[in-house]
């Protein structure tokens, strides 16, 4: 049964994916598919708006317009249905066969090694924010004309120079292809690519199989956008080794 009431409307042409909205929605109403939020399903809306204030992009609010009404039993199931895939995914997550979940132990550094006269203090070449994939706006200014570094977010943990050797000069962007939500990425990317003129991309990868997804979804956002953009793959190992330097094949 449908019925003229407040619903919350969001603005495709200004949601950027960052997804904040999702968690703030108690009902479960929001999701982000292909990039972008949307509205699950008209009943799953209270229209009450506490979603509103987690946008930084002001493409949520509330109008009035004929629409299903609130199923408090409906947001019961749907609620269910997360609360049963979040299980899932954690269950998929856990070590197992998975090169990338196998548990390893290796000597770190000593302090005295960390602590000696050549380990000088380093100011953090970072400059910009944020760095999460997910919060990065294509529209962000900072990303014209830019030479991007795409990490996975365990690479910075793994190699010792990596402020160093890999995020001078370059606007980063880090996130996990394994644990994140690829068709997002993808979107995201591909909307990058077609409004900014992005000069070179960097990309370090740790050996493990599930990172190999990142250089694939610049790959495919590129083709998506029309764009070549002069890419470099770096394998890095678990030690902190660099494997491999190779441009991304086209």
């Amino acid at each position: 049964m449908t019925a003229v009431r407040k619903i919350v409307e969001i603005d495709e042409e200004l949601c950027d994916g960052c997804g904040q909205c999702v968690p703030a929605c108690a009902e479960g109403a929001i999701e982000i598919i292909d990039g972008k939020a949307k509205i699950v399903a008209d009943l799953l809306c209270d229209g009450l708006g506490a979603c509103l204030g987690e946008c930084p992009m002001g493409a949520l609010e509330i109008i009035e317009r004929q629409a299903d009404e609130f199923d408090e039993e409906a947001v019961h199931a749907r609620l269910e249905l997360l609360k049963a895939e979040s299980e899932k995914q954690q269950e998929k997550s856990m070590p197992c066969g998975c090169p990338s979940a196998q548990l390893q132990s290796f000597a770190p550094a000593s302090i005295e090694q960390i602590k000696s006269p050549a380990a000088v203090e380093m100011k953090s070449a970072l400059s910009q924010w944020p760095i999460q994939i997910t919060l990065v706006p294509p529209q962000a200014p900072f990303l014209e004309e830019a030479d991007l570094l795409v990490a996975a977010d365990c690479a910075p943990f793994v190699f010792p120079n990596f402020q160093r050797d890999f995020i001078q000069g370059r606007v980063v962007m880090v996130g996990c292809p394994k644990l994140d939500d690829v068709g997002s990425y993808i979107a995201k990317f591909t909307e990058i690519f077609k409004s900014r003129n992005i000069k070179s991309v960097t990309v370090p990868i740790i050996e493990v199989p599930c990172c190999s997804g990142l250089p694939m979804i610049l790959k495919k956002a590129m083709e998506d956008a029309g764009k070549s953009v002069p890419t470099e793959v770096v394998v890095l190992s678990v030690k902190g080794k660099v494997l491999s330097r190779q441009p991304l094949q086209n």
